[in-house]
């Protein structure tokens, strides 16, 4: 079975490829489509982090352009969480399946899968759902457990570990500008 991994960050891909490779897939890729992530050097940054990581987990990662536009006609609006992360694990998720479909994968995960800040249970289903609609397979695997060694081991690689999910409205929030 051919899995395309959505793919955060670098810190998150570690522990979800080293529980995927353990499943025995016959093909895993990652697909780092992230357009939330601003600004562009926080992208680039954490773009760069994920080279470093696959080269370490020996996996291809597929990086589609950078259009953060795509994130603010989405959640435009929408500044507020949770309704704007909802509408940003759909964007995503949904990017992520069309090119797994596009491309004879035989289904699609995420490592947002991994974050125990993240609600598991809205990404398992808009994963579900974008499943059934697109005629693909959404896999499920709950990767929690393993979030804490993931870290660890990204702190002893020294790979970079950002502070918030990646877009600006949840950066205001963490640093309380006003």
């Amino acid at each position: 079975m051919k899995l395309l991994l959505h793919i955060c960050c670098g810190p998150c891909a570690l522990y979800p490829v080293k529980e995927l490779l353990s499943k025995k897939f016959d093909k895993i890729t990652g697909f780092f489509y992230n357009p939330n992530i601003h600004p562009p050097s926080e992208y680039k940054r954490r773009k760069d982090a994920l080279s470093e990581a696959a080269s370490k987990i020996s996996i291809e990662v597929v990086i589609p352009e950078y259009k953060m536009e795509e994130y603010f006609r989405k959640t435009l609006s929408k500044e507020d969480s949770p309704e704007r992360c909802q509408l940003c694990w759909e964007l995503r998720l949904s990017e992520t399946a069309d090119f797994a479909k596009a491309n004879g994968f035989d289904a699609f995960t995420t490592t947002l899968l991994v974050s125990p800040y993240q609600d598991h249970e809205k990404i398992k289903k808009i994963g579900e759902r974008i499943a059934d609609e697109k005629r693909i397979k959404f896999y499920y695997l709950d990767f929690r457990p393993g979030f804490k060694d993931g870290q660890e081991q990204a702190k002893k690689e020294n790979l970079y570990r950002q502070k918030y999910c990646g877009c600006v409205f949840s950066e205001l929030e963490r640093v309380k500008v006003k």
